[in-house]
């Protein structure tokens, strides 16, 4: 791991202040990453104040537990198993308010033995977990053209994804793909460079990196579980940086903050309607980060901070 990682939350102020934090409170910090949002919070805490953090990123645990303080606990693990570690720590419907800070971390995307980064060579491996799961280069080897022409196309929305893939397996007939650059190299030549403010590997190691770490999936899992984690008035806190992630986000807080329409004549009970009918999120806000935050941490241009409450 590189000491030399410097990171920058994210609308650390908006998270602050839309988690209204009580100073006993319970919350949950369920993407730890370098630790600046749960420093943040701690500060807000009271004595007897608690702070539970998840990340599944061991690096990121190892950073967490040099935090001396009682009122703070990490464990190495993924966020779509929050309900198991809420009722591990027994805080199932005590909890004031869970953050989650999607998208790749400093501490992943500046170490480039990591390989999420497409600027710097390193080895094609892209899983937050290393102790688990299987690297984008043995993916992209064992996987078939229309597996990839898939992946590209839901997850990194790349226009280009055919001509990626076909390029792809023939390079890999005739050599395995193991570094970012070799990669990045092959996407360069198969494709046409119109957008010469983006990088034209962007898209695809977006779409291999959400693949190899089933994140999409996790989020839906994740968000599901809140409403159960979560106790009344609490706040539920997600940050986003593509469509993908917001999409996700925006269609579950809408989907559980409005009254269900039951159609007429339906065989069910009264009590079962009414069950139906309650709303169980408030949507508070949706903000985006200023001017002057984009110009001293660029990479927070894209993100979107959606917070609903727990009715």
């Amino acid at each position: 791991m590189n000491q030399n990682i410097k990171h920058i939350p994210v609308m650390t102020e908006e998270i602050i202040e839309s988690l209204k934090i009580q100073e006993n409170g319970i919350y949950i910090d369920s993407t730890f990453g370098m630790g600046g949002h749960s420093i943040e919070i701690l500060k807000k805490l009271g004595k007897k104040g608690k702070l539970y953090a998840i990340d599944k990123d061991l690096n990121s645990v190892l950073i967490g537990n040099k935090i001396q303080d009682q009122r703070f606990c990490i464990i190495h693990d993924t966020f779509s198993n929050i309900l198991n570690y809420a009722k591990s720590k027994q805080i199932v419907g005590k909890v004031d308010g869970i953050l989650f800070d999607l998208g790749v971390s400093s501490l992943q995307i500046e170490d480039y033995q990591r390989g999420f980064s497409f600027k710097k060579n390193g080895p094609l491996d892209m899983r937050m977990n290393q102790n688990c799961g299987i690297t984008a280069s043995d993916w992209i080897f064992k996987s078939d053209i229309k597996k990839i022409i898939c992946v590209l196309k839901n997850f990194g929305e790349e226009r280009f994804a055919k001509k990626i893939a076909y390029a792809i397996k023939n390079y890999n007939k005739r050599k395995k793909i193991t570094e970012t650059l070799e990669l990045v190299n092959i996407i360069k030549r198969s494709i046409p460079i119109k957008n010469i403010f983006k990088h034209p590997a962007r898209r695809t190691f977006q779409a291999i990196r959400i693949y190899i770490n089933q994140e999409l999936e996790e989020i839906k899992n994740a968000l599901k579980d809140t409403l159960k984690i979560l106790k009344p008035g609490g706040r539920i806190i997600v940050i986003s940086f593509h469509s993908l992630e917001d999409r996700i986000i925006k269609k579950f807080m809408i989907k559980n903050s409005v009254k269900e329409i039951i159609p007429y004549g339906m065989p069910i009970t009264e009590k079962e309607i009414e069950k139906l009918k309650i709303c169980k999120l408030k949507i508070i806000n949706r903000l985006f980060p200023s001017f002057e935050e984009i110009k001293k941490n660029p990479r927070a241009r894209s993100s979107i901070l959606r917070t609903a409450e727990l009715k």
